[in-house]
């Protein structure tokens, strides 16, 4: 509020956090992690001036889900059904994604620094064949040293993506009614990469303030719900 400062009252003591089974031994292996990516060149696109304005995005996308499936397997039905899709592009993301996405999966691409190098990045979004709990492939590409690289490969059942500063936000779908997944997505210099620094479970914005009177079917996710089990 606008004038002089106001008290907030006292501030509560500071608490050290307190470690539980500290003897326990450290894990043989790690635990398996969506959230890997890797660094992945994209050969076969010619990016003029290393300018990621001047190529045109549906031959990025198309180009190196044919040569790199990501996160999916090529025995996989969602990948064999998306590549024939991306089949159809033929020069350009289509005017209106919605109308259009049997002719063409690929959304309008966007522009954005995430590197933080100064150059804007290019990210878009695959539509997947219907059916499929990952309703959307995110993709995003740099240019680093003269070669096109991918540095950010995800799939979820997405509700929205934003961007903030040099941050790609995602909300995906939960199995939990009234609530989403919000996965924060952020440049990691050591990596090379786009990686999930922030990934929670929030009240969704359009969750009822009151629960139903009868318990609706949970919608489908492409993640697992934790258990009890699984957060104790």
């Amino acid at each position: 509020d606008p004038g002089d400062l106001r008290g907030a009252g006292a501030t509560p003591p500071a608490e050290a956090p307190t470690r539980l089974w500290p003897k326990l031994p450290p894990p043989s292996a790690p635990a398996e992690d969506y959230g890997t990516v890797e660094s992945v060149p994209v050969k076969g696109v010619d990016v003029p001036g290393g300018n990621l304005h001047k190529v045109d995005p549906v031959t990025v996308a198309t180009t190196d889900f044919d040569k790199n499936p990501g996160i999916y397997s090529r025995s996989d039905e969602v990948y064999k059904e998306t590549a024939q899709q991306l089949t159809k592009c033929d020069g350009g993301a289509p005017d209106d994604a919605d109308a259009d996405a049997e002719k063409c999966p690929v959304l309008d691409a966007y522009y954005r620094d995430l590197t933080g190098d100064g150059k804007d990045d290019l990210i878009v979004g695959i539509r997947l064949a219907q059916g499929h709990a990952e309703n959307l492939d995110i993709r995003a590409y740099a240019m680093e040293k003269r070669q096109l690289k991918q540095i950010m490969d995800m799939g979820d059942a997405v509700l929205g993506v934003e961007l903030a500063g040099h941050e790609v936000i995602v909300r995906a779908v939960s199995g939990m009614q009234g609530y989403e997944y919000r996965t924060v997505w952020s440049w990691d210099s050591h990596r090379k990469t786009m990686l999930p620094t922030t990934d929670e479970i929030v009240r969704s914005p359009n969750a009822p303030s009151r629960k139903p009177d009868r318990k609706p079917e949970p919608a489908a996710s492409a993640r697992p719900v934790p258990s009890p089990s699984d957060s104790a």
